[in-house]
């Protein structure tokens, strides 16, 4: 069983268009209504490779309501605590000139008592878990500590963590040394404090992460392909082009492969390369979390590794 935590899961509504015209009207050729939030994405991305999973966080609402009935109709295990307000909608506005445009909500405030009730909740879930896996941003009312707090309580157990998050959530949770982390190059760029010029600089920073007790840092470089770094070596995976039709999600395949791999014992070279595979694949779909297992396999053999 994996767990995966999405603190602040969304209604992801996907709009196709000609063109995005900011400050005018903007007619919608179509839309695609799709449960959502990185750690959600993870968690489908997992069932179609026919993984165990069980997706925990915060639902609320019609919108929660209309989430866990997806969930359970792809066989993903619904452990969300319940709150009030309404779970976020997201929108992901992908127009035919190749921009894509995400508008984000901020989510449902969370109380104290149902991060009470989630810290509890959690505990049972982790014990019998064999992987947990924390990504995504939180929704208002939690602190910023709240991934290094799940951390420390999931390496308590002896549990392995994998944490993709972003600004303070990702800093805080850093200090807690989980197994892996997963940033993309600005995230790094944010944790270190400066620009990164080139894939040295990139390794270099890394090195730091692994420093602090991390055992491994996959590193996302967009369509540049993804570093992997852990002590004493480093490894770049060169993805060959593709058709993208929407990049959301990209960074959630990754992660998804990367727990396949771990829960597997796969080498590093076969991990970063699957990952590569696995994420340009998510980008030719249209729907985030949903990847051509078929064309995933297929471009293996394409994905380059070089050493650092």
């Amino acid at each position: 069983m994996i767990l995966t935590v999405t603190l602040n899961p969304a209604v992801d509504k996907t709009y196709r268009t000609g063109e995005l015209f900011p400050g005018r009207v903007n007619r919608m050729r179509s839309v695609d209504n799709i449960p959502g939030g990185k750690g959600i994405n993870v968690s489908k991305i997992l069932r179609q490779y026919d993984y165990e999973v069980t997706a925990t966080g915060f639902l609320g609402g019609y919108q929660g309501k209309w989430m866990e009935a997806q969930l359970d109709r792809l066989k993903i295990r619904s452990a969300f605590v319940h709150v009030e307000e309404e779970t976020r909608s997201s929108m992901n506005i992908v127009a035919d000139n190749g921009y894509v445009t995400e508008i984000l909500e901020p989510g449902p405030h969370i109380s104290e008592a149902h991060l009470k009730e989630f810290g509890a909740s959690f505990i049972r879930l982790a014990e019998e878990s064999s992987l947990i896996i924390l990504s995504g941003s939180a929704a208002p009312g939690i602190s910023a500590d709240i991934y290094a707090r799940l951390i420390r309580s999931a390496a308590a157990m002896g549990k392995k963590v994998i944490l993709d998050t972003s600004g303070e959530l990702l800093k805080e949770g850093i200090q807690a040394a989980p197994a892996v982390v997963k940033p993309n190059r600005k995230e790094l760029e944010y944790i270190i404090g400066r620009r990164l010029q080139d894939r040295e600089d990139v390794k270099d920073a890394a090195n730091v992460l692994l420093a602090s007790g991390i055992r491994m840092v996959m590193i996302s470089l967009g369509d540049k392909g993804l570093i992997l770094a852990r002590e004493g070596r480093c490894l770049y995976a060169r993805v060959p082009r593709v058709m993208a039709m929407n990049t959301v999600g990209c960074g959630d395949s990754v992660v998804a492969s990367l727990a396949m791999s771990m829960t597997a014992g796969i080498g590093e070279e076969e991990l970063l390369q699957r990952a590569a595979a696995v994420s340009a694949a998510n980008a030719t779909t249209l729907e985030s979390g949903n990847v051509p297992l078929k064309l995933a396999e297929e471009m293996m053999k394409d994905i380059e590794i070089m050493e650092i």
